[in-house]
């Protein structure tokens, strides 16, 4: 399967601010950074949430 090299890139680069516009591609990759943020942190909230179980039936099994 062939790769992509940086031609093939810039060319797709070009159609994608054609069709979008450079001011709408600007709000798409701050949307998409926003949702890369919010998708961390509840992936680390989850696993505190899930070390705090742990460790909390640790003790109940332990007592």
């Amino acid at each position: 399967m062939p790769t992509i090299g940086w031609g093939e890139l810039l060319i797709i680069l070009v159609i994608v601010v054609a069709v979008f516009g450079a001011g709408r591609l600007a709000g798409i990759g701050g949307a998409l950074g926003g949702s890369i943020r919010e998708f961390k942190k509840a992936v680390k909230d989850d696993e505190a949430a899930v070390t705090k179980s742990e460790t909390k039936a640790e003790s109940e099994t332990k007592a």
